[in-house]
This record gives C-alpha cells, structure tokens and sequence, in this order.
C-alpha cells in the first residue's frame, strides 16, 4: 500500500462511486486526491470497462484503468440482485455524503436505487449524474461523437484538412471537471443550509461551454467558426513557426510582447508596418507574418532560439513528445510522477494531479484498487455479518480477488 497521507481538504467526505469509464472515475479520483474516502461500486464480473481496454496490459491491469482510478476502494456487486441493492442503498443513506453515477436513464430505477427516493431518505446526501446528452434525451455519450457532435472537431485539424478529434477523451475530461466544481459547490452549500441537492452535466452540455471564445465569436457575429490548424483565430502571432534544424512555438499576446519578438528577431522595421503594429493588423496579415518570422527563425536552430526568445520573455516552447515531457525539467521540478505500490505492479508511477496546497495537501493516497478487493471489508461495513458475506460470495451476489479473503482487503 501507498504511505500514509496527510488529511486533504475534503478529509471526512465518503463518496459513493456508481460511476464507470473516465468522466465520473477521474472526478472520483479527484476527489479522493483532495482527501475524501471513495468506495467504487464495479460490476460483479467484468467490473468497470476501462478494466479491459488494452493493451497496453500490465501485470494484467490496465494502464487506462490505472490512470484514473486511484484513492479508491472497490466493491464488486451484482446490482440485479436484491441484496447488493441493499448494501448499495445502506451506504448512500448511512454513509455516503455524496453518490456519482453515469447509467443510462431509467437503469438505477430498475435496480430499485432511485436517486430522488436515496435523497427523501436522506436530505442531506448529494447526488450526481452524468449523461451523455441533456435531460431527456437518454442516448449513451461517448467521447469521440460528442467531440464531432458538440462542435469540438470542426474547429481541430488544418485548415484545409478533414475535422480532427483530439488526442484525448476532451469531452469527458471537460465533463469530469465540471461535475468535480459542481460536487464541490454542493457540499459547500450544504454547510450553509444543511440540505443536499442533485446535480445533473452532460458530456454535450460541457463541450459546448467549452467552446469558449469560439463560442462567443459565433454567437455575436453569425460568422462560422472554422479551423486554423495550429494558428488562433484572434490573435497573432500565435502558432507553430519553422527554425534552421526544427519547429517551436510562439504565443504573443499583445503589442508589447510582439515588440519583443521583433527585436529579439533583429527586425524593429516590424514596428512600423501597418500590417504588423497591432494584433487585429497581424491577425488580417497573418500569412505575410508568419512568413517574415519563418525565414527569421532559419538562420539559427532550434535551441538557441528557445534561449533567445525565454530571455526576452517571449512565450515560447519546444514541441515535445509524451516521452520527452516526462523526461522534462519541468515535470522533475514540480514533481509530477509519483510512484506507488500497487499489489500487482511494486512501482506503478501515476501522474500527481496539479492542486499544491499550503496547510492541506491533495496527493495520490492509495493504489488503483483491483476489482473488487475491498468488497468483504464494504459488506463488513454495509451490516453484514461474516455468514452473510460468505453467502454473498457463494451466491455470486459479490465478488473480489482471492487476497481479499485473507485478509488483504485494505
């Protein structure tokens, strides 16, 4: 097991995590990095399905499933079954603060787990669904339709290229940082007034709030958002420019910068061309532009330009792989990867989520659990007696690996 954590901010919240894929378990994940106690509710054979994306596969366990599923405990039940129903409820009503789901519409009610009857009982409980679509519209939301759906991929890719999804799952990472504010805001009210609330957020909804100033340019002038590659569409310059042995970035943001740019660039004649003295001038001018930096930047490599231009306090960077931003200065320096020890993997290293605390640390806690390797120790906590954990088990209601019966269920 991973050492022990100093409390978090949110040490004492118990959250029940009904929640399968990435949406709802990085918010869960999250929450548990700020130090509240998350028990992770997984079907009683196949568990959460990211379990089976792969590969990469290691020790077994999924690298998918591993990066977002830490500070949990896992329960493996079969939510057909009246007795897991039980155990499901007692813990949203006699333990829970806080209940997540993403099932589609209608499923909780036929497993008798209505969230509106779990809030009658329990006033005070925060409930918190994710859906694919707003309310009444019950078709399953999966990343790469909401990114095309939602706008996202219009708006990525080269300008004269086919729309583009992007690298990650944006909408569900969108989504999960939306329902962790709101969860967050909901247990705030709740010291205020004492009552709990539900909350509702799409993978729709969420995308399109994410469209951002994009959004905002549409809206207010009718005109259609389109792609500029790696280019913004509002500010310039503000894209990828070509040096003597490679690219890098450059990200001006206003006139003062750019007057930067043209000294550090040796060409203050910039200054005074009506194309280039001010950003919506640069912006119309863009092509001309980026040509003159172009064959600025060719007369020297990479490296030293990147030198050159942090110097003068230009915004700029290298254009690094996943494996070189690993290997950065940066990622060492604010201390990113942490190692854990997990009971199949003895260093399974895990990115740290970026919150730095100064009195109440957020941190990785525990280890991804297996599945269901805290489901004797839950039943435990549930009422259960041993006889009725055992039966549980026995009558295929429960589930977990063999370790947890000797004891090493956490």
């Amino acid at each position: 097991m991973a050492r022990a954590a100093a409390a978090g901010p949110l040490a004492g919240v118990r959250v029940l995590d009904l929640s399968r894929v990435l949406a709802g378990p990085y918010a869960t994940m999250s929450l548990g990095e700020l130090g509240a106690r998350v028990i992770k509710v997984e079907h009683v054979r196949e568990g959460d399905e990211t379990r089976s994306w792969g590969p990469p596969f290691v020790a077994g366990e999924s690298a998918y499933y591993l990066g977002v599923n830490r500070n949990k405990e896992s329960i493996a039940l079969d939510l057909t079954r009246p007795l897991a129903q039980d155990v499901v409820r007692r813990l949203a009503l006699n333990w829970a603060d806080v209940v997540v789901e993403n099932f589609r519409p209608g499923n909780l009610e036929r497993f008798n787990l209505s969230l509106e009857a779990m809030r009658r009982d329990n006033p005070a409980l925060i409930t918190a669904s994710v859906r694919g679509y707003p309310l009444g519209d019950d078709r399953a939301g999966y990343d790469f339709v909401i990114q095309a759906a939602g706008g996202l991929m219009s708006i990525t890719g080269s300008e004269d290229g086919p729309p583009y999804k992007v690298g990650v799952a944006a909408a569900d990472l969108f989504t999960s940082s939306f329902l962790l504010s709101g969860i967050l805001a909901a247990l705030y009210a709740r010291c205020q007034t004492g009552q709990g609330q539900h909350l509702s957020v799409s993978l729709f909804e969420c995308e399109v709030a994410m469209l951002a100033n994009v959004a905002s340019s549409h809206l207010l002038t009718g005109a259609p958002a389109r792609r500029h590659g790696n280019a913004h569409p509002s500010m310039a310059p503000y894209e990828v420019f070509e040096t003597r042995d490679g690219p890098l970035t450059l990200g001006v943001g206003n006139d003062r910068q750019f007057k930067g740019l043209a000294q550090a660039l040796g060409h203050p004649e910039w200054l005074s061309d009506q194309r280039f003295s001010t950003n919506p001038s640069r912006v119309e001018h863009r092509a001309e532009l980026k040509r003159a930096i172009d064959a600025a930047l060719s007369q020297r490599g990479k490296e030293e330009w990147l030198r050159i231009l942090t110097d003068a306090r230009i915004p700029c960077g290298p254009i690094r792989s996943v494996a070189e931003v690993f290997a950065s200065p940066e990622v060492e320096r604010a201390g990113t990867v942490v190692e854990m020890k997990h009971p199949l993997i003895p260093h399974l290293r895990q990115v740290r989520l970026p919150w730095r605390f100064s009195g109440t640390p957020a941190e990785p806690r525990t280890p991804p659990p297996l599945h269901g390797q805290h489901t004797r120790q839950i039943l435990r906590e549930a009422g259960l007696d041993e006889r009725e954990v055992e039966a549980a088990f026995a009558d295929g209601v429960a589930n977990g690996p063999q370790a947890a019966k000797t004891g090493q269920d956490g």
